[in-house]
């Protein structure tokens, strides 16, 4: 049986989230997927039907649109069958000045990165916590550990998400749910495109597979850890940047990423 019979992943259309439910279908669970794209979407299930036999529930929804997110909540809540594990995949970036950025830019990656989780995440302990089973993996990001310059508010939400994760990881842990926050670095998606980052700055061993970063991130949350960081050049980075004052790292990351 798989290790969590029924999975929502959410921006399951590409990308790591792509990953996680093909590596989830894989191992025998049945999906909900969620995102924008419908026809990447079905494309999706047809796929993983076709292949490895298991139901694949198609949602479309952009989580930033408050009635789409609310039909993913109450997905969660009260569809059949009872989500066990899910995937806050879907987010965006963004790279410049913040002052120089429209307005909505930041307000929309609040809610995509920050609010989509937290009410998806509330929905989801909703029934696991009485089940006494479940899974929740968030997926943040390396950048929330330091300030990062011309990234501020993508970087801040990823903070707060890994925060977030680690507070409620506690909370749950003795109650059989698992939180788990996914750190990763560079990894080859169409994330870095839509949000304007010009991979040819980034040596070419940072940039990870996102097979890789899912394959890590499925295997922290069912061994029940807090905290996944896929790779040991950025488990190295993490562990630096937790014992480097806020006060040299944004001076020597504004100076990197000065210029989009």
């Amino acid at each position: 049986m798989a290790r969590w019979p029924v999975a929502l992943v959410t921006g399951a259309s590409s990308g790591i989230g792509r990953a996680i439910a093909v590596r989830l279908a894989a191992d025998g669970s049945d999906l909900v997927v969620v995102a924008r794209r419908k026809d990447r979407l079905e494309a999706l299930a047809e796929e993983l039907h076709n292949r490895h036999g298991v139901d694949v529930e198609v949602l479309v929804a952009d989580v930033t649109v408050p009635e789409q997110l609310a039909a993913v909540e109450d997905r969660l809540r009260t569809g059949e069958p009872a989500v066990d594990l899910l995937v806050n995949n879907a987010g965006a970036g963004g790279q410049g000045p913040f002052a120089e950025q429209d307005l909505d830019h930041h307000d929309n990656l609040v809610r995509l990165n920050v609010l989509a989780p937290v009410r998806l995440t509330h929905a989801a302990l909703e029934r696991m916590l009485p089940r006494g089973h479940g899974g929740i993996l968030n997926v943040s990001s390396i950048a929330g550990l330091q300030p990062l310059p011309n990234v501020a508010t993508y970087a801040a939400t990823k903070a707060y998400l890994s925060s977030f994760s680690h507070a409620l990881h506690e909370e749950v842990r003795h109650r059989g749910v698992s939180v788990t926050a996914l750190l990763p670095g560079f990894t080859r998606t169409e994330f870095h495109e839509a949000g304007g980052i010009n991979r040819t700055v980034v040596p070419g061993p940072l940039w990870m597979k996102s097979d890789v970063v899912a394959k890590a991130g499925l295997r922290a949350v069912a061994r029940g850890r807090a905290q996944c960081v896929p790779g040991p050049v950025y488990r190295v980075a993490a562990a630096i940047s937790g014992v480097t004052p806020w006060a040299l790292s944004r001076r020597v990351l504004g100076a990197v990423l000065g210029t989009p």
